[in-house]
């Protein structure tokens, strides 16, 4: 198997990870490609599923929301996890929820203004249609923020081999 990006595409998504708004013209400038190349591997990264969004990194605790805690919801079963899941993301302050193995069903992160406040999240959590339980664990510091660059870098070299 092929590996999903090659040098190029890795530079290109590296230039852009770092400096967001540099634009395409200014890429081009600096990798020493054709405008029109960089333009291409953009469109064709996007269309791939590889590039899924131009938008702004927003920082809730700017905004803010400076608690953040991970909930492990368990659902009650035969409901299924839709139900939960439509009710979690009327939640503003649910940023994301995924379906786990292990000792829950759904994992979700969540901000909140402050440890009261996420009390009221958390009594809006439990009200999701199908939550039985919800155990959670406060974060008291981010020590490796969320970060893309090193998966690029690593796909980028990656050669497909299966080591057999």
């Amino acid at each position: 198997m092929d590996a999903p990006i090659d040098d190029l595409d890795g530079r290109i998504i590296a230039l852009f990870l770092a400096e967001p708004k540099i634009g395409v013209l200014e890429a081009s400038r600096r990798l020493h490609v054709a405008r029109a190349t960089v333009q291409s591997r953009l469109d064709r990264l996007t269309e791939r599923g590889i590039i899924t969004s131009w938008a702004p990194r927003i920082e809730p605790a700017a905004l803010g929301y400076p608690v953040t805690a991970f909930l492990t919801l368990e659902v009650r079963q035969g409901e299924g996890r839709a139900p939960v899941a439509e009710d979690l993301a009327a939640i503003p302050e649910v940023l994301e929820a995924c379906t786990i193995t292990g000792s829950g069903d759904l994992w979700c992160r969540v901000v909140a203004r402050s440890n009261a406040d996420l009390q009221r999240v958390l009594d809006a959590v439990v009200t999701a249609s199908g939550v039985v339980r919800v155990a959670t664990v406060i974060a008291l510091q981010t020590e490796l923020p969320p970060r893309i660059g090193p998966l690029v870098a690593a796909a980028e070299s990656d050669t497909g081999s299966s080591g057999d």
